[in-house]
């Protein structure tokens, strides 16, 4: 499937959940920030609007009425694998879910149903994703977001957002801001995103904020060797000094032996290329000492 994150102030967006305390809050400050925030989704809520768009009983309904392509899914975990079929059946492009705590099985299930219908699922437990300066779709916060030719993924919200922010204040802008989450089951993830990056011309180098746990950092490994990948390539891997066998901040950082380990995954980078920094300082000053040689 070819992913193209880019979205833009003409994206319109839904929001599942928009009635609760976190959908009244955070479509409003997606639509200050320029969002196309169209309408919004709620089957058990009788409003008429928040933040001045219309509810609508379901997904299916918002679409048809608004044309939406990308919905933001600020349901309960237990709610989330419903409210995602019903964005799939409604035709949405992209789904960004940052609710945490998706059960594993529901989570295998939207994967599939994601995969087969060629959405783009950006989750489960994830920031969101964003252009800066244009839209963005989750919770990144304003201030990480200053317009930038630096792409960025991450597992990690609170550590893309300081990192974003330090960069912003040394004057580094990002590009597309994807947060993959960090759960062991999801959508889109790192290496599926090389050919995006490679072949997008407002994106000049790459950033990727890891941790231990799982093999991702690897497969993006693999994928920048297999698509040749000439762009200035950076990382930063959390949970270095993290004890074997306990799992840390996500429940997908966790290391068994030699598995998802730090040395495991900085091999594996520094063997395709890539700079990895061993501090958040470390990695701040590395970039802003390429992209900014002067």
């Amino acid at each position: 499937m070819n992913i193209n994150p880019r979205i833009d102030r003409s994206t319109p967006v839904i929001v599942q959940g928009i009635t609760g305390q976190a959908g009244q809050l955070h479509s409003r400050l997606m639509k200050e920030y320029g969002t196309n925030i169209v309408g919004g989704v709620s089957p058990v809520t009788v409003l008429p609007e928040v933040n001045g768009v219309p509810v609508f009983a379901t997904a299916r309904e918002a679409v048809a009425a608004t044309g939406a392509q990308a919905s933001v899914l600020l349901v309960g975990a237990m709610q989330l694998l419903g409210a995602m079929q019903d964005a799939v059946a409604a035709g949405i492009r992209y789904l960004v879910t940052p609710t945490e705590g998706m059960p594993v099985h529901d989570a295998l299930k939207a994967q599939r149903l994601t995969r087969e219908a060629g959405t783009i699922w950006i989750g489960a437990s994830t920031p969101g994703m964003a252009v800066a300066g244009d839209a963005k779709l989750g919770f990144l916060p304003d201030d990480s977001l200053k317009p930038g030719t630096l792409g960025l993924m991450s597992k990690s919200g609170t550590l893309s957002y300081e990192s974003g922010y330090r960069l912003a204040q040394r004057g580094i802008g990002t590009s597309v801001w994807v947060g993959v989450g960090g759960d062991p089951v999801k959508g889109v993830r790192y290496a599926d995103l090389v050919p995006f990056y490679a072949a997008d011309a407002k994106t000049a180098a790459l950033l990727i904020i890891g941790e231990i746990g799982g093999h991702e950092e690897e497969d993006f490994a693999a994928a920048l060797v297999a698509h040749r990948f000439t762009k200035p390539v950076f990382a930063l891997i959390a949970g270095r000094t993290a004890p074997e066998g306990i799992a840390m901040g996500h429940a997908g950082a966790l290391t068994h032996g030699s598995y998802g380990t730090y040395e495991a995954k900085r091999k594996a980078l520094e063997a395709a290329g890539v700079t990895v920094f061993g501090s958040l300082a470390e990695m701040v000053d590395g970039i802003c000492r390429a992209c900014r040689p002067d």
